[in-house]
């Protein structure tokens, strides 16, 4: 197609030579057959399309916030030989919760080398994770531009992909929730005979009870599967993140609070306990307890963003269920009565402040650790499950 510099050669020329004639002039004419055999010479020079084969891979496909990704390439020439070229790689910056964030893109290049008719090369380049979203990666854009720049024809390869940022986290220990008969936690994922409940369908493993063995099941796909149980009296983990974007104003503290958040989920999930994630806009995960329930909970708070919620954080807290650890995620002083007010419900209250203003009372009952990055979060936290 014609660039903004060939639509105006081509009317200028055309211009050029609608005078020439009217007025008898053969040299304006001369100078526009000229302009007009150089456009179409331009469009003609961007005709050749490479057959190019593109495969994509991105290593690794799930990465924490700011950690290394990279973008594989497999480039194979199934035509004549190509010379070196410098590709363009479309890269999103950001699509959590399909907001408008998610329609920020940005171009990677990518120098593809010189390949003869059926040659292969291998090309990789690192990929941006500096937000949290979901990221579409590719197509891969070759664009061919004759040399005077008049016209310009841009051909996509390679279906694109999904690069998954999700929250940062850092390791917590496991908050103690108050009750003594479950301090340890579960040593697997199975629970005791006599406590449990169906959880889901697994392959069968040596060691498992025969008596778990789900034999509809195991007809129906030839190999062994076992009901996984879990112990429904260990107490649940509920995490609460403030998500108005009234309470806000900066983007990076959401994004530590929600690192936070996740953070404190995925330490009660790596034991195998309950947990349940919340915003104002209602549930974001809801585990029971399993070895897959820490990329459960990532993937989900991948998704979460600032957006408007119709109850408050105190409405929220008030339709949990009781019993367990309660941590409420926020920014500022408003909610820490709101929360004091239900204190009664779970056996231990927390709440995480992200970068306040200044310090505030602590109210009866409830411990507060005020943090300006994860790694505060980790002291701070160390040292609030040596107290009860």
């Amino acid at each position: 197609m014609l660039t903004p510099l060939g639509w105006g050669t081509a009317a200028v020329s055309a211009a050029l030579y609608a005078a020439g004639w009217w007025l008898g002039y053969p040299e304006p004419a001369m100078l526009a057959v000229a302009g007009l055999a150089a456009v179409a010479a331009g469009a003609l020079w961007t005709l050749p399309r490479p057959r190019l084969e593109v495969r994509r891979e991105i290593a690794p496909s799930r990465v924490g916030r700011g950690e290394n990704a990279v973008g594989v390439l497999h480039v194979t020439n199934a035509g004549r030989g190509v010379r070196g070229i410098t590709a363009r790689d479309r890269v999103g910056v950001g699509e959590a919760g399909g907001s408008s964030r998610g329609a920020v893109t940005t171009d990677v290049a990518v120098e593809i080398p010189r390949l003869r008719a059926g040659g292969s090369r291998t090309v990789s380049y690192r990929l941006p994770t500096g937000r949290r979203g979901r990221i579409p990666v590719g197509p891969l854009t070759l664009a061919r531009a004759d040399p005077l720049r008049l016209a310009r024809r841009t051909r996509e390869y390679g279906a694109p992909q999904i690069l998954l940022v999700r929250p940062r986290t850092v390791a917590l220990s496991l908050l103690p929730s108050g009750r003594a008969h479950h301090l340890e936690g579960p040593t697997s994922d199975r629970s005791p005979a006599g406590t449990a409940t169906f959880h889901a369908l697994r392959e069968y493993v040596l060691g498992d009870e025969l008596r778990h063995i789900h034999w509809k099941s195991s007809a129906r796909t030839g190999t062994l599967m076992v009901r996984q149980l879990v112990d429904a009296s260990l107490p649940t983990t509920t995490v609460v993140l403030e998500a108005r974007p009234e309470s806000w104003p900066e983007p990076d503290d959401f994004e530590l609070a929600v690192d936070a958040a996740a953070s404190v989920a995925t330490a009660a999930a790596a034991a195998s306990f309950p947990v349940r994630v919340l915003t104002g806009n209602g549930p974001v995960a809801d585990t029971r307890g399993g070895p897959d329930d820490r990329e459960v909970l990532l993937d989900r708070l991948t998704a979460v963003m600032p957006e408007p919620g119709p109850r408050s954080t105190l409405d929220v807290v008030r339709r949990v269920r009781a019993g367990g650890s309660l941590v409420v995620v926020t920014s500022g002083d408003a909610e820490l009565s709101r929360v004091a007010a239900v204190r009664g419900r779970f056996d231990r209250v927390v709440v995480l402040r992200v970068r306040p203003q200044g310090p505030a009372p602590e109210p009866p009952g409830v411990q507060l650790i005020d943090f300006g990055d994860l790694d505060a979060l980790a002291e701070s936290w160390r040292r609030l499950g040596g107290t009860r």
